[in-house]
C-alpha cells in the first residue's frame, strides 16, 4: 500500500533549535527511514520551503486567481513529506510515530482515480 506522510511543524522550530536538538530531529528522521526501508520502501521525500514562499491558485467565477502565500492561515505549516510503500496502515502509523515528537504527522493512503492515466 502506498502512503504519503505529511509533516507539519511550528515555524521557527529549526532556527531556534541548538545543535543537540537538531541532531535529535535528524536521528528521528533516520529512525523513520530505517523502519520504512526494513518494512517497505521509500519512493520519494523532500523538505518544503516555508509557507510564505507558496503560490496559491483559486478558481473563481471570473477565472483562476493567483495569490502569494499559503492557502490557509495556520500556526503550523507543512514542511515536508515522505512517499512510502508499506504493507498496511498499522505499519505506516508505526513508522510515523518515529518522526520527531514536535511534529504533527498525517498519514494518508494514495488512491488511483478511475479513468486518469497520469504519471
Amino acid at each position: 500500500m502506498r502512503y504519503v506522510v505529511l509533516i507539519a511543524y511550528e515555524p521557527g522550530e529549526w532556527e531556534a533549535a541548538d545543535e543537540e536538538a537538531r541532531q535529535e530531529l535528524f536521528d528521528a528522521h533516520h529512525a523513520f527511514e530505517r523502519f520504512v526501508d526494513e518494512h517497505g520502501s521509500r519512493r520519494e521525500s523532500a523538505a518544503l520551503a516555508d509557507a510564505e514562499t507558496a503560490t496559491t491558485i483559486r478558481h473563481r467565477a471570473g477565472g483562476p486567481v493567483v495569490t502569494d502565500g499559503p492557502f490557509v492561515e495556520l500556526t503550523e505549516q507543512v514542511g515536508g513529506y515522505y512517499d512510502v510503500e508499506l504493507p498496511d496502515l498499522d505499519t505506516a502509523i508505526a513508522a510515523a510515530k518515529l518522526l520527531p515528537r514536535s511534529y504533527t504527522v498525517e498519514v494518508r493512503p494514495t488512491v488511483q482515480v478511475e479513468g486518469y492515466e497520469g504519471r
